[in-house]
This record gives structure tokens, sequence and C-alpha cells, in this order.
């Protein structure tokens, strides 16, 4: 690849209580604009299995890629983007531990979110509240939209959140982040604190958690820029 080309390859990871048919608006755009856009569908059930599945989808890229991770999902991307044929990183109202931390970690310190209300059932699965849903997870989508998204939504194995990363890409690869203003999932100075840390390039934009399907203009946007920036670290890195 020479420092000229653009990376067209984007590998979108959905987060935790949804799956990866969220991205949908976000693959139009994309794709519209030429981009080759692979979708992950994370099972939910153990950290490893969902760093596993995206793996398998960045070991089917026929170049460099721009890894995106919502949620839940920015903890997947963390540890999968130190794959070779990750180019760039982007967190969309996402989680980003460093290495030896986990996910419930980054909390601590932070305001509770009493919006966003996890019901636990006895195999340790959580759902979110159906009642809390669209107030907790997707204000800014019509009722009907969000109790669609309740209805339908994954379960994830709570262990998930216990679990501590071993490998942290943000320390070798380009990072942006999308942050949504208006999110009741995570503490407002959570979400800026992480992506801070990180150095990333952020935008922040109104909207709910949901903000992958509510503001995909946007978040498709940062992905696209991403794409731009990276490619020259991409081909300097050696990336194939």
């Amino acid at each position: 690849m020479t420092t000229t080309e653009q990376i067209k390859n984007v590998v979108l990871v959905h987060g935790a209580f949804a799956d990866g048919s969220g991205w949908r608006r976000v693959y139009d755009l994309l794709t519209a604009r030429g981009y080759r856009v692979s979708i992950v569908q994370n099972p939910l059930t153990s950290f490893a299995d969902d760093v596993a599945a995206t793996n398998r989808v960045l070991d089917a890229q026929d170049g460099p890629a721009i890894l995106v991770g919502h949620s839940w999902g920015g903890t997947v991307i963390t540890e999968a983007g130190v794959h070779p044929k990750v180019a760039g990183l982007v967190y969309v109202s996402a989680l980003i531990p460093d290495v030896g931390e986990t996910s419930g970690q980054q909390y601590e310190g932070f305001a509770a979110t009493p919006e966003f209300v996890i019901d636990v059932t006895s195999d340790g699965f959580g759902y979110l509240n159906r009642d809390a849903f669209h107030s907790g997870f997707a204000a800014d989508m019509s009722e009907t939209d969000a109790m669609f998204m309740a209805d339908s939504q994954v379960p994830v194995n709570m262990a998930v959140f216990g679990e501590a990363v071993t490998a942290t890409a943000w320390r070798e690869k380009p990072s942006w982040a999308v942050i949504a203003t208006d999110d009741k999932a995570f503490d407002q100075a959570m979400l800026q604190h992480m992506a801070g840390r990180i150095d990333a390039d952020i935008t922040n934009v109104p909207g709910s958690h949901a903000l992958f399907i509510t503001q995909a203009e946007t978040v498709a946007d940062v992905i696209a820029t991403a794409a731009n920036s990276a490619a020259k670290v991409a081909a300097a890195a050696g990336v194939r």
C-alpha cells in the first residue's frame, strides 16, 4: 500500500444488549462511499469468544482495516485491535480499558447511571430492563423503535465485565472517539476520561447510547476520517 492509498476496509463491533444489525445505517453510508464494511456478531458469552469472533472477521480482510467498537465493543477492539490488519481504532461511546484493567473498573470514581437498569438472570446473563430501555439506552429513538430493540436485545454474560484485557491496541494504533453527550449508560465524565487518556481524536455529538444508530452520519464521517488519516501510518508500519 502506498501512502496515497485510502484504507477501504471497516470492521464494526457491536456492544452488549445489541447485535450487528444496529450498524445498518453506518454500513449503508460507508458502502456508498466505496468502503468494504464487515460486521462482527459477538456471541456475548465471554470476552475470549467476542475477541475470537472479531479476529475471524479481521483475518478475512484483504488489507488494512479500521476497527470500530460501540460500548462493550470498545473493550473487544482494545484487545483484538493488535491484529496486524488493524490500522486504526474508533471508539463509539465505548469502554477503553488498559492492560490489566477490567471493563467494570472503568466505572470506578464516576457517577452512577440510574436510568441504565440491568436485570441479571440466575445463570449470570444480563438484560436491560424493558421499561427503562427507551430512556436508558435509546432516548433519541422513537418509542416503537426502542421497544423493538428492547424486545430483540441480546443478553451478555455479566462475567465479561470482570475480565481484564491482556493487550492494548490503542497504545500502538491511532484512535478516534465519538461520544454521545446525552449517554445514560456511562457518566459523561467517564467517557471523556477514557477517550482523553488514550489521546483519541474526540468528536462530541448530541445523542443517546444508541448513537451508532441515531447519529450514524457523524459516526460514519469519523470512520472515514480515521481511514484517511491512518493510511500513512499503516503504510509506514507495513500493514497488509
